[in-house]
């Protein structure tokens, strides 16, 4: 299975780099006539002396992938913070009519250089980029035109795999885009189990001692191998995690889905999951393998519906399958240990999606919403919040657009949109979710 799954990777990471898409250039190459921002790049010199930062998004996931860049010689630290000149930076900087996650991402960035915690002239910022008509493909050109005024020798990096950005010191090998892999693989798990037991622990803290000591393990596996001998790390995990102390009681489980960023940042949600658990609820996060295999899957389905066939297709048809097998292992492992809810199976995802909405609608999260509110009410966990930021339009009209639709399929479920934006409070939002709730208690 290895070496396939190699193969496969190092044929994306080379149609990554290689097989940009026309327009994009050409559209690049007439921004530059209308804007000029500084554009400082990061050198192969630089990996020895700068600092990269990188927002947060999934604590867990960006934990163990940071590892695996550490390990490929980079310096990188994860930003945590979450205090209000987060977004006032965010709103200095970057246009109020810009979508909430691009305003927060940018104003985490602004408030650590200005912190005074970095020197300017070795420190790198990363981002990722979407591709597509998501304006997270234009992040980096806002981050850089923030940056354009007081740290224009800061270098931003990208990573994505539709070609939008080039740095020619700094490179993703096939063997790390394998790691990254195994790493989001790992990652779900441990934020399923800790969800699953942290809301039922009898003794406080018990589940997080069991999650730093799984993120020491597997940083430990990126290290020195066998990070892809993965049911017998699945099994031992399992095992672990159900060995906590936990109350047989059953609580109000409240599924998450939204807008990516929203959805998993704890800083973008004011710390849902968190809150949830203070509320005495279940929080149920689906997999962000779901998004990497939707981002994967709708390349192979535009092939389809616009009757074409090329490399890119060729090669993401091959890495859905294999990354799909690698799932399948995962829920396998789940229902044969038998305590735990395993992730959704992706193909029943899609099977959802098709009861409600065409794939081929794919602007931002698209399909994989509906689809994911339709599986978690299937699935019993009937309250479901959607977390919705300012500015992201095609979210709003897949989640909120869809709602009623599957609230019609699914008639005990119970779903709330929360907006998330500068101006809206906590509390507001907290609110919001207590009479939800309320209402759940009522059902139960």
């Amino acid at each position: 299975m290895a070496k396939p799954l190699f193969t496969v990777c190092e044929a994306i990471v080379y149609s990554a780099t290689h097989c940009c898409n026309k327009k994009i250039r050409q559209n690049k190459s007439n921004r530059k006539d209308r804007i000029q921002l500084s554009n400082a790049k990061f050198t192969p010199e630089m990996k020895e002396t700068h600092t990269i930062l990188i927002p947060d998004m999934l604590p867990i996931h960006f934990g163990l992938i940071m590892e695996i860049f550490r390990i490929n010689g980079y310096k990188m630290e994860l930003l945590t913070t979450s205090h209000r000149n987060v977004v006032d930076e965010g709103l200095k900087n970057v246009h109020n009519d810009t979508c909430y996650p691009a305003l927060l991402v940018i104003g985490q960035f602004m408030d650590a250089l200005k912190s005074g915690k970095y020197d300017p002239d070795k420190t790198a910022l990363m981002i990722s980029q979407t591709g597509g008509g998501c304006r997270a493909s234009n992040y980096i050109h806002l981050l850089r035109k923030a940056l354009d005024a007081d740290y224009p020798q800061i270098p931003v990096l990208s990573i994505n795999f539709s070609g939008l950005e080039k740095d020619s010191g700094f490179k993703i090998t096939a063997k790390m885009f394998l790691q990254m892999l195994y790493a989001v693989l790992y990652g779900d798990m441990m934020m399923s189990l800790y969800n699953q037991c942290r809301a039922y622990e009898v003794n406080f803290g018990d589940s997080k001692k069991v999650l730093d000591k799984w993120q020491g393990v597997i940083a430990d596996l990126f290290r020195k191998g066998g990070f892809m001998k993965t049911k017998k790390h699945y099994r031992e995990m399992l095992k672990d995690f159900s060995a906590i102390e936990r109350k047989k009681k059953k609580k109000i489980r409240v599924g998450i889905v939204g807008e990516i960023y929203v959805k998993y940042s704890p800083l973008a949600n004011n710390h849902l999951e968190d809150f949830l658990i203070s509320e005495g609820c279940e929080p149920v996060v689906p997999a962000f393998l779901d998004f990497c295999m939707y981002c994967a899957v709708n390349t192979v389905n535009d092939g389809k519906i616009y009757n074409f066939s090329n490399k890119t297709t060729k090669i993401f048809t091959i890495a859905y399958k294999l990354i799909y097998k690698l799932q399948r292992q995962m829920i396998d492992i789940y229902k044969e240990h038998g305590e735990f809810d395993p992730p959704h199976d992706f193909e029943e995802l899609r099977a959802y999606a098709d009861k409600y909405m065409h794939q081929g609608v794919k602007m931002g999260e698209g399909w994989l919403i509906p689809a994911e509110m339709a599986a978690l009410a299937h699935g019993g966990v009937d309250n479901i919040i959607c977390t919705q930021p300012f500015g992201c339009l095609p979210n709003h009209i897949v989640a909120k657009g869809m709602s009623r639709v599957i609230k019609e399929a699914f008639p005990n479920a119970n779903i709330v949109a929360i907006d998330y934006d500068p101006g809206a409070t906590k509390v507001n939002q907290e609110n919001r979710i207590k009479l939800m709730l309320a209402n759940a208690r009522k059902d139960m």
